[in-house]
């Protein structure tokens, strides 16, 4: 009969000729164990290298140029998918709503975005409230954020440039004088569903409006309505990104993105 002690001194010599761990019961000099620099590091996989632009505000070498003033052919009517988007490219530098045209809408879809786009108020000053220089952001074509000529002109608080209209009024009003241009660098973040179609996570959105912060990982309610409360009413993913026709000749420009 193989003795207990033997058979432990075999499962020790086994353990140390595999390399399996070994166990000790003697402490180290120091505990815990300093750590070193390199514990710390990670070295792979290489960080992709973006190209900025020269030009803060142009696109960066991953971008999606969604409008360059050139064409339109990263759009389509909203009203019609099948037709071209009808608004007007002026000078081939920027884009001008053709009102009662009908919003327009990206052909892609997108998801989780970084999104820049310029914006000015119709070259002549008219209207008060809501109808002065009115349009709007759509993103995955249900969630506004709002476009409007707010300088010096008082309107709802959750209803002016820099809104989640009719949701989360802006920190600040930001906006340009009418004749001006007008920036909005948008770091947006999806709605999340769970497989019943209840929401995991709401869309969350951050906006520097002409470089200054107007929100901040604001949570998105839902569904942007007009009248009623805003809530998510269906389950759905990456969907298209909407500028809306409000009767006014807004003007646009500089359009890109980068998927997240």
């Amino acid at each position: 009969m193989i003795r207990k002690q033997n058979i432990l001194c075999l499962a020790l010599m086994a353990t140390s000729i595999t390399g399996f761990a070994q166990y000790s019961s003697t402490p180290p000099e120091v505990s815990p164990m300093p750590m070193k620099p390199e514990m710390t590091e990670i070295w792979e996989p290489e960080v992709q290298v973006v190209t900025p632009a020269k030009k803060l505000g142009d696109a960066p070498s991953d971008a999606i140029i969604l409008f360059d003033g050139s064409n339109l052919d990263q759009w389509t009517s909203a009203k019609d998918v099948t037709k071209p988007a009808p608004w007007t490219i002026v000078n081939n530098d920027h884009l001008e709503v053709k009102p009662g045209s009908g919003g327009i809408q990206t052909k892609m879809k997108f998801s989780d975005i970084q999104l820049h786009i310029e914006f000015s108020a119709p070259d002549k000053v008219e209207g008060v409230s809501q109808g002065r220089g009115n349009s709007g952001l759509f993103l995955q074509n249900r969630y506004e954020l709002q476009i409007l000529d707010s300088y010096q002109n008082r309107t709802y608080r959750n209803g002016q440039a820099g809104a989640i209209y009719k949701d989360v009024a802006p920190l600040v009003n930001a906006m340009r004088g009418p004749l001006e241009w007008n920036t909005y660098d948008v770091i947006y973040t999806a709605v999340r569903f769970k497989p019943d179609g209840r929401v995991d996570a709401p869309a969350r959105i951050t906006v520097l409006h002409n470089g200054v912060l107007v929100q901040n990982n604001t949570t998105i309610a839902g569904l942007t309505n007009y009248i009623g409360l805003h809530m998510y009413t269906d389950a759905h993913g990456a969907d298209v990104i909407g500028l809306q026709d409000h009767g006014n000749k807004t003007q646009f420009r500089n359009i890109w993105l980068r998927n997240l």
